[in-house]
């Protein structure tokens, strides 16, 4: 095999942001495994040793001839791009040629390698100017294993500096976690003092891997969602994907926005720009203080991506930007409606499940179902489900005058119906805000400087009418047939910008829970609200509906039993 690792030309190491790109156990770590995945490696074994400053890397990827090997850990040599319009067109994950250079500076670097389709490893022992030391045959199954030992040793003020051996082993624990989400059809094992830590099965979808990384979110709180981009006028190629996985927000969100997360072409990237869109598109539909679990994946031209932007490669410039937040808002406007495409109530959530551990605690039935039973016949076909769809909910009853009971080809809905009814309001009222005139005046009394300031920015047209009087001549369209209008328009006044001014509008007309309404009418509020863009909770971040799935409801009532057994015959 000819050698594919090359010295960059002068040229290109000067368009290539500067700086030390180990700077912890993390980074090192980080910088090792990206090499094993562009070898295309699908199983990654990583072992540390913090108290010796010690890393292994152990990959069954592609491999590397004696000729690479050799070359390996000089001052930027890499196989993954050879001159300067490569930066353009970047499809690995690493391609500066510093990381082993680097290693060699700070540590004892070897490396034991063997390509799948040579019968012969190596090991080779690198000297601090990147020089192969010591070249000796070596019997190792194909792939790589990397060993980087004392690391900073010759540095001992750089160790001084770095945080604790926990928060370091933390950070690496995350730098693994950022890495896995990106590639979930790797195989991870992490050993920490010659000790199992945790591993990483392969997964088909990053949706399907996440609840191994965050345990208390169930793969039924989450939706999937696979795009192809358009081609734009400005993006010829058709070939951009994007991927999102979203925390459907009335099952699960965070009290930090830690997991609103970005990757692009296989590598978590930060973009302040894009994480702003994201939490835009989830506003109105979380509580206040709350954020929303948003993974999302976006491959796409590397011409349009400059990773110029950090020399740890976690920042990036993005042509275009503008085209790709309105490509993000409409993908997560679409995987948070209830649709036939992403229907999956099939999955019994941590809410539905309490409801029914309640109700048999409320019950004076105890049953102990035994690990043998057959529970086949209690299963609903979720697929059947899904291929019915939504437009099938059907108005059944109401209970208390406030909640509607709605039949499903899945079970059976509970919808609120004044929160239902406050999501439909307030979205037509953001796609048509409407002020009216309004005569005779609505006249107000003793409103501060503050509260006049406050009707004034959200539009409203307000003037003096005399002593401690003030006349507002307009007035959202939704309040105009309402006795309490006065009431309204004070409450408006209290603060708040023009997307809460009209949230409390929407809240203020929704159905009263208390309300009896007909079974048409039920109907009708339903079908509205299918009809929205985030039908899953209100603008408060109110979980709308209760999802009692007939596949609960089997095995509430015991639906698998043979009848004549259960009585004992």
């Amino acid at each position: 095999m000819a050698s594919t690792i090359q010295a960059l030309p002068t040229e290109v190491v000067y368009l290539i942001t500067a700086g030390e790109v180990i700077d912890s156990l993390a980074s090192a770590v980080r910088e090792l495994v990206e090499n094993s995945l562009d070898a295309g490696a699908t199983r990654i074994v990583v072992y540390l040793w913090p108290q010796q400053w010690r890393i292994r890397v152990a990959d069954n990827g592609c491999g590397m001839n004696l000729e690479d090997l050799q070359q390996a850990a000089t001052a930027h040599s890499t196989s993954k791009i050879r001159s300067s319009d490569d930066l353009w067109k970047i499809h690995s994950l690493g391609f500066r040629g510093e990381a082993l250079h680097s290693l060699t500076t700070l540590a004892e670097l070897e490396i034991l390698s063997r390509p799948a389709d040579g019968n012969l490893g190596w090991r080779v022992v690198y000297g601090d100017d990147g020089k192969a030391q010591t070249v000796e045959a070596t019997a190792i199954a194909p792939g790589t294993v990397v060993t980087v030992s004392h690391l900073f040793g010759n540095c001992p003020s750089r160790r001084q500096g770095l945080p604790s051996a926990a928060q370091q082993i933390k950070a690496v624990q995350a730098t693994i976690h950022q890495i896995a989400l990106c590639h979930p059809q790797v195989t991870w094992q992490l050993w920490h003092n010659d000790r199992i830590w945790f591993t990483i099965s392969p997964a088909t979808t990053t949706g399907q891997l996440l609840p191994q990384i965050l345990p208390q979110v169930r793969q039924g709180d989450l939706q999937e969602l696979k795009l192809e981009i358009p081609p734009n006028s400005s993006l010829p190629t058709p070939h951009s994907q994007l991927s999102l996985v979203v925390g459907l927000p009335d099952r699960c969100h965070r009290h930090r926005p830690d997991w609103v997360r970005i990757a692009v072409n296989g590598r978590m990237v930060k973009s302040p720009e894009l994480e702003q869109t994201i939490l835009s598109a989830f506003h109105r539909t979380l509580p206040r203080d709350r954020y929303p679990i948003c993974l999302l994946h976006l491959e796409i031209s590397p011409d349009q991506i400059n990773w110029n932007r950090n020399p740890a490669k976690t920042e990036i410039y993005l042509n275009e930007l503008n085209y790709w937040q309105e490509q993000i808002t409409q993908a997560i406007d679409q995987a948070l409606r209830i649709d036939d495409a992403n229907f999956k109530e099939a999955v019994q959530t941590t809410r539905v499940s309490k409801l029914i551990k309640a109700a048999e605690e409320k019950g004076g039935y105890q049953f102990h179902p035994s690990k043998t039973e057959n529970t086949q016949h209690s299963r609903f076909d979720s697929a059947q489900c899904t291929a019915l769809g939504t437009q099938h909910l059907k108005a059944v009853a109401q209970v208390s005058n406030t909640y509607i009971v709605a039949e499903h080809p899945g079970g059976m809905w509970l919808v609120e119906q004044h929160i239902a009814h406050e999501r439909v309001l307030y979205e037509q009222i953001c796609d048509n805000w409407q002020l009216v005139p309004v005569e005779p005046p609505i006249i107000l009394y003793q409103l501060s400087p503050a509260q006049v300031s406050q009707l004034q920015r959200i539009g409203l047209d307000i003037e003096t009418f005399g002593e401690q009087l003030w006349a507002v001549r307009n007035i959202p369209a939704l309040l105009q047939q309402r006795e309490d209008c006065a009431a309204a328009i004070l409450e408006l006044s209290w603060g708040g910008d023009l997307q809460a001014a009209q949230v409390a509008v929407a809240c203020r007309t929704a159905i009263r829970n208390g309300t009896p309404l007909s079974l048409p009418e039920m109907q009708t509020l339903l079908d509205q609200w299918q009809r929205t863009r985030n039908p899953r909770t209100c603008p408060h971040g109110r979980p709308i509906y209760l999802s009692l799935e007939e596949s609960a409801l089997a095995r509430f009532f015991r639906r698998h039993w043979v009848i004549g057994k259960s009585h004992g015959i």
